[in-house]
C-alpha cells in the first residue's frame, strides 16, 4: 500500500525510545531500569480507596473535564503547596495523565508557524507533541554539568512566532531543578513577547537537599500566561493509573476542555476518585517521599560511580544521566543495547533526549524508582562493567 495514505508529521518519529527499551528487557527478563515507573504498589489507601469507589458506583463517565471532588481537591492542593489560586469550575481540567495534558493543553493554543521553546535535553514526548500541535520546535540548550540555560541564546529565541514555552522542573532527564532567577528571566521575556507558558510538574515532591519546588505560575507575572501540568503517577506510585491535570487561565481552561473532551472523553471515574484521597494525604508523607528517593539516589549514584560512570547528580525527579565515554562503546544507542543484551539491565539511550542524537551519544539515563531489591540485582549486574 501506498505511504500517500500517511500523514507527514509522522514520518520523524519513532518508536518511543524508553518504551522500546522496556520492551527488550522484557524479552531477556533483566532488570528495568529504563522507563521511569515504581516497581512497586501506590499507598495503600489509594488502592483501597479506589476499591470502594468501585463498589460505591463510579463505573461509568465522570463529568468530562474531572470529577468535581479531585477538582476541588487539586485547588486545595496546589493552594498550599504550589502557592496557585484556581477555581475547579474555572481551572481545571482532569486528563489521561500528564501526557494527555500536555497534547491537549498544546493543542488547544496552537496555529500553524507557531514556534514553541523547548529546552534539551528534554523528556521524549515534548517534540512530537510540538509537531503534532503543528508549531515548530526551538531547542535552548540546557549545558553541563548543571544543566543551566545561557540567558541570551533564550532571550535569541523569542521572536514573533514564539507562542509558548514549555518548562519541566524537577527535569527529566537531567534533574535539574529551575531556580527562581531562571524563572524570573522567563517571566520577563515571555512577558515582552507574549508567551504562555507550558510547565511538567509531574516530579514536583521528588526534590533533594531541601530544595523548594517553584511553580513557574507562582512567579510574578506569569500566573496569567501559565498552563500547570500535574498528576498523579510519580507522587503517588501510579502511573499505570493515568490521572493526571491542568491548570490554566479560564479562557485557556475552556479551549483545554474541548480538545480533552474529543480525545478521550474523560479519564477513569472510580480512580479519580481515590485521587481525592492521595491529594490529601499528610502533608509529611510528601517529605518522607523525598528522603526515599534520595536515598535511592545515593545507592545509584555511589554504585555507578564505583563502576566507572560520571554521573550528573540529580537535584530532583528519580533519574541519572550518566556519561559512558569510559567503556569506549561507539554511541549510547550500542552500549544500551549491550547492556540490555549482555549483562541484563535497561537503561535509556541519552541521544534520544536530544533533537540532534550526537548530543546524547556519550550518555545514558537511569530510572532509580525501584525497590531495594530492583536496584540491588541490577548494580550487581553493572559491577560487570568496572573500568579498573
Amino acid at each position: 500500500m501506498s505511504n500517500i495514505y500517511l500523514s507527514a508529521r509522522t514520518e520523524s518519529f519513532t518508536e518511543s525510545v524508553i518504551r522500546e527499551m522496556t520492551r527488550r528487557i522484557n524479552i531477556v527478563g533483566g532488570v528495568n531500569l529504563a522507563q521511569g515507573f515504581p516497581d512497586f504498589n501506590p499507598p495503600e489507601e489509594l488502592l483501597d480507596a479506589a476499591i470502594q469507589a468501585m463498589r460505591d458506583g463510579y463505573n461509568q463517565y465522570s463529568i468530562t473535564w474531572g470529577s468535581p471532588r479531585l477538582r476541588q481537591a487539586i485547588c486545595e492542593k496546589v493552594d498550599w503547596h504550589n502557592n496557585i489560586k484556581a477555581d475547579p469550575d474555572k481551572n481545571i481540567t482532569v486528563t489521561c495523565g500528564a501526557t494527555e495534558a500536555m497534547m491537549s493543553a498544546m493543542l488547544a493554543i496552537i496555529n500553524p508557524s507557531d514556534e514553541v521553546i523547548i529546552f534539551e535535553p528534554y523528556y521524549e514526548n515534548y517534540g512530537p507533541d510540538t509537531i503534532v500541535s503543528g508549531a515548530k520546535p526551538v531547542y535552548i540548550p540546557l549545558i553541563e554539568p548543571d544543566f543551566h540555560f545561557d540567558p541570551e541564546v533564550l532571550k535569541a529565541a523569542f521572536n514573533d512566532h514564539t507562542k509558548a514555552i514549555i518548562i519541566n522542573t524537577p527535569h527529566n532527564p537531567s534533574g535539574k531543578v529551575f531556580t527562581i532567577e531562571e524563572l524570573e528571566l522567563i517571566s520577563e521575556l515571555c512577558n515582552e513577547h507574549d508567551v504562555l507558558v507550558i510547565t511538567d510538574e509531574i516530579y514536583e515532591h521528588i526534590l533533594f537537599n531541601g530544595l523548594p519546588h517553584v511553580s513557574p505560575a507562582s512567579v510574578s507575572g506569569l500566573g496569567d500566561r501559565t498552563i500547570t501540568i500535574s498528576g498523579m503517577s510519580k507522587t503517588y506510585s501510579a502511573t499505570g493509573w493515568r490521572i493526571g491535570w491542568t491548570i490554566a487561565p479560564e479562557h485557556i481552561t475552556n479551549a483545554i476542555r474541548k480538545v480533552h473532551d474529543f480525545l478521550t472523553v474523560g479519564a477513569p471515574a472510580p480512580l479519580q476518585e481515590a485521587g481525592v484521597v492521595a491529594l490529601q494525604m499528610p502533608r509529611d508523607y510528601y517529605s518522607k517521599l523525598s528522603k526515599f528517593y534520595n536515598h535511592k539516589k545515593e545507592t545509584l549514584l555511589w554504585a555507578l560511580t564505583d563502576t566507572g560512570f560520571k554521573p550528573f547528580v540529580p537535584k530532583g525527579a528519580y533519574y541519572m544521566l550518566t556519561d559512558i565515554s569510559a567503556f569506549g562503546f561507539e554511541s549510547d544507542v550500542e552500549f544500551a543495547l549491550h547492556l540490555i543484551n549482555k549483562i541484563g539491565v535497561a537503561t535509556v539511550p541519552g541521544s534520544s533526549f536530544y533533537s540532534t542524537r550526537e548530543l546524547g551519544c556519550n550518555k545514558i539515563r537511569f530510572a532509580f524508582c525501584k525497590t531495594e531489591d530492583t536496584l540491588g540485582k541490577a548494580i550487581e549486574r553493572l559491577n560487570k562493567l568496572k573500568v579498573t
